[in-house]
C-alpha cells in the first residue's frame, strides 16, 4: 500500500473519514474521469455489483512477520523502523532482508482451500500482489532473478511455484473475477534505486531528466512485466497500480503531505502501459491509484470508509486484522465488525476489498477460517440484500443503512447496533424514499410473516420471537 502507510499496523476504531480529507488523500473530487471505452464501462458497473473482495499480500517479508517492504524505506517514519536482529546497518538489513529469497518455501500453500473458503463468505473477486515495493516478483518474470519461480527461491522446485498463475486460475475456476496489484516502484531495481547513490525516501534515487537512460531502463522494465502479466496469465479483469509516487510531476498536490516529499519527474508513460493492457486484455479496469485522470477507473480509501456516499466507484481496501502483511498473532477484526464495514461501505455506494495476509508456510491464520464460516453463514441468508445493489437516499440515518436493487424496486435496510453482541429489537421504526411505494416487507432470514405499517415515508415494523436467531444486523427487504 502506498497513502497512508501508518494505517498498516494500527486499527482503526471508526473507520470513517470526512469527505474532505478523502478527496485531499486520493485527489479525486475534481480529477476523476469516467471512462469512454464502452467495454471498460460495462466492466466498471459490473465490478460495483461484487460489493465484496479479497486482497492479498504476501511475499518473502511474511517470514520476518514485518510490515510489507517498507522497512527498506530510508525514511524515518513508524511503519520503516526496522529490527536491529535483522541487520546492525541499513545496508546490512537490505543484504539480509533480500537473502529472504533463499528461505522462502510456503509448502502448504493451497490456493484452492483459499478460494472455497472466501467464495462462501461471499467474496467475489481477488487482488493479489504480484510484486509489492520490494520488488520481489510473485510470478514468473522474464525481467528479473528476484523472484519466486528463481532457482535461487527453494519453493521454486514445487508444481505451484509461479503462486501468481495458481491463485488466478483457482479463483477464476471458481467465478472470482481477477486482479493484479502491481508496485510501480521497484526498490531492487538499479534502474529505480540506482546503487550509484544511496535511496533517500520512497521516491526515485536519481534525477530521470538528469539520467533519461536510466529512467527509460526502468521504463521498459515496467513495462515488460506488465506485459506478462496482462498476457500469460488468462482473464485478468483489474490492473490495481500502486505507488503513486510514481507519477507524472504536474499532477502532485502540494495539499497531500506525502506528495510534496515527490522532487523529480517520475512519468512512467501510464499512456503506453493502459493501452497495451487494454490491447491485451479488452475492458481491463485500470486502477492508477491516486493519480487522477483516465488511468484511476475507480478510487481507493485506504484503511477507512468515506463518510459519505460518492457518485464515482470506489472501493476501500482494510485488513481483516491489523496490517497488511502477515504478522505473528495479528489482532483479527471480529465478524460483526466485518459485517458492520461492508454494510456502511456498500450504503454509500462502494466496494469492500478486505485483505487478509498468509503467513511463511503458506496457509492462513486459522482465526481467518473462522470468521469466513461466520461471514458465510450471514451471506447466505442476506446476500439479495448485498449484491448487484447500488446506494439509495438517505443511505444512513441513525442505525439504519441502505441499498436499493439496480432497477430501483427493491429497498433494503439494514439495522446495526454497534455492541459487542447485536440483538435484534421487537420493534423497528425507519424511513423509507418518499418516491418508493412498499407492497411487501420481509425480514431476511426470518419464516414469519412480519407486522408492518406506513405513514407518511415511516415504516413500523414488529418483529416476532424468532428475530433472536438474527446474528450481526436485521435485514429488512420491501418490494414495490
Amino acid at each position: 500500500m502506498s497513502i497512508s502507510p501508518k494505517t498498516k499496523t494500527v486499527l482503526l476504531s471508526s473507520l470513517l473519514i470526512s469527505s474532505t480529507f478523502f478527496s485531499q488523500a486520493h485527489n479525486v473530487s475534481e480529477g476523476y474521469q469516467k471512462p469512454t471505452d464502452p467495454l471498460v464501462v460495462q466492466n466498471l458497473d459490473n465490478w460495483q455489483d461484487l460489493k465484496f473482495g479479497l486482497f492479498m499480500h504476501w511475499g518473502t517479508y511474511s517470514q520476518w512477520g514485518i510490515v510489507e517492504s517498507w522497512s527498506l524505506c530510508p525514511e524515518d517514519e513508524s511503519w520503516t523502523q526496522r529490527k536491529p536482529e535483522h541487520g546492525k546497518s541499513y545496508y546490512e538489513y537490505v543484504k539480509n532482508y533480500e537473502n529472504l529469497q533463499t528461505t522462502f518455501n510456503p509448502v502448504q500453500f493451497d490456493p484452492q482451500k483459499w478460494a472455497d473458503a472466501v467464495k462462501k463468505a461471499g467474496m467475489k473477486y481477488v487482488v493479489f500482489t504480484t510484486k509489492h515495493h520490494d520488488g520481489f516478483a510473485m510470478f514468473d518474470t522474464q525481467q528479473s532473478d528476484y523472484k519466486i519461480t528463481s532457482s535461487k527461491t527453494p519453493f521454486s522446485k514445487n508444481p505451484k511455484a509461479d503462486v501468481t498463475k495458481e491463485i488466478f486460475n483457482t479463483f477464476r475456476k471458481e467465478g472470482l473475477k481477477i486482479g493484479a496489484y502491481f508496485s510501480k516502484p521497484d526498490w531492487h531495481s538499479d534502474d529505480y534505486w540506482w546503487s550509484y547513490f544511496p535511496p533517500k525516501d520512497r521516491n526515485v534515487n536519481y534525477d530521470p531528466k538528469k539520467y533519461p537512460e536510466k529512467w527509460n531502463s526502468f521504463k521498459n522494465f515496467t513495462f515488460n512485466q506488465l506485459n506478462e502479466l496482462t498476457s500469460n496469465y488468462g482473464k485478468v479483469d483489474i490492473l490495481w497500480l500502486d505507488g503513486g509516487w510514481v507519477r507524472p510531476f504536474n499532477t502532485i498536490d502540494p495539499n497531500v503531505e506525502w506528495q510534496r516529499t515527490i522532487k523529480v519527474e517520475q512519468d512512467i508513460d501510464m499512456d503506453k502501459i493502459g493501452n497495451m493492457a487494454r490491447k491485451n486484455q479488452p475492458g481491463i479496469i485500470i486502477v492508477d491509484r491516486t493519480v487522477p485522470g483516465k488511468w484511476e477507473n475507480y478510487v481507493t480509501p485506504e484503511q477507512a470508509v468515506p463518510e459519505h456516499a460518492l457518485s464515482i466507484p470506489w472501493e476501500s481496501c482494510i485488513t481483516m486484522g491489523d496490517s497488511f502483511s502477515y504478522v505473528p498473532n495479528d489482532n483479527y477484526k471480529s465478524s460483526q465488525k466485518i459485517i458492520e464495514t461492508l454494510v456502511k461501505i456498500i450504503s454509500r455506494g462502494g466496494n469492500y476489498l478486505m485483505n487478509i495476509a498468509p503467513g511463511p508456510n503458506g496457509d492462513y491464520d486459522p482465526v481467518v477460517y473462522e470468521r469466513l464460516k461466520e461471514i458465510s453463514g450471514w451471506m447466505d441468508q442476506n446476500q439479495s440484500a448485498v449484491f448487484a445493489t447500488r446506494s439509495v437516499a438517505p443511505y444512513h440515518d441513525g442505525n439504519f443503512y441502505y441499498t436499493q436493487s439496480k432497477d430501483g424496486k427493491t429497498l433494503n435496510i439494514f439495522h446495526l447496533d454497534e455492541k459487542t453482541h447485536y440483538g435484534s429489537p421487537s420493534k423497528l421504526n425507519f424511513i423509507i424514499p418518499e418516491n418508493f411505494k412498499p407492497k411487501s416487507l420481509k425480514v431476511l432470514g426470518l419464516k414469519n410473516k412480519i407486522q408492518w405499517k406506513k405513514s407518511g415515508n415511516i415504516i413500523k415494523a414488529e418483529l416476532p420471537k424468532e428475530r433472536n436467531q438474527l446474528k450481526y444486523s436485521t435485514v429488512i427487504q420491501i418490494s414495490e
